[in-house]
């Protein structure tokens, strides 16, 4: 019962795992209580994981999950894009133990997060720091948990048709550079707006003093 599973639904995390050791790592898109029953692991890591976990599986293996807040602040979905909204600058990365309740968790592990950027480089600047925790906590023989502490806050995943700027009172620039960062990461709804019978979505978004620059893809 040595084995450290790793499960993640993003294509773009497995490239982030080359640097754990194979032997004592594995790395699963999906998985099911039946395999893990086979497998034993020690502990299952969850990362940008929305999905719900099964019951059987958490209570029969650790489970430690990954949620990009200052738990129990912003728990629920989009935490990111929920917490650059609300003017943050900076949170906190923190693993907890998987329980029936979404994101109630005790904890084990946090490590502050810087918020600027574009959504993808924040979410590496994630899975970096993840991998390291992950590397920590493997190696110990018994990990010690702690309650989360603080008025909780839940948030709504965010849904394609609330990246339509349209729907915002933009009153500053840099709150139009933000909405745009934020949602420039993979598999996320770029910002957009729409012109006619035409689509206009925003990335690689660089704010000066008094404009923004970056690219723009059209389409019908």
């Amino acid at each position: 019962m040595n084995k450290i599973l790793i499960i993640s639904k993003k294509k773009w995390s497995k490239k982030n795992y080359k640097y754990l050791n194979k032997k004592k790592f594995t790395y699963y898109k999906n998985l099911n209580f039946k395999t893990i029953k086979k497998i034993k692991p020690k502990i299952i890591f969850f990362i940008h994981w929305s999905k719900k976990i099964e019951r059987k599986i958490f209570k029969n293996f650790l489970c430690i999950q990954f949620h990009c807040s200052d738990l129990p602040k912003f728990r629920g979905g989009s935490p990111v894009q929920n917490q650059i909204l609300k003017g943050l600058k900076k949170t906190k990365l923190t693993a907890f133990k998987v329980t029936n309740k979404l994101d109630t968790g005790d904890y084990c592990f946090k490590r502050n997060l810087s918020l600027n950027g574009s959504g993808s480089e924040i979410y590496k600047r994630l899975e970096k720091k993840a991998i390291h925790i992950i590397k920590i906590l493997s190696k110990k023989k018994y990990i010690k948990f702690y309650k989360q502490k603080g008025l909780p806050t839940y948030y709504k995943r965010r849904i394609e048709k609330e990246s339509y700027m349209r729907y915002y009172e933009f009153k500053k620039l840099e709150n139009v550079y933000n909405f745009i960062r934020m949602l420039d990461a993979q598999d996320y709804p770029k910002a957009f707006l729409k012109l006619n019978n035409f689509k206009i979505s925003f990335m690689k978004a660089k704010k000066s003093s008094n404009k923004i620059t970056g690219e723009y893809i059209i389409e019908k």
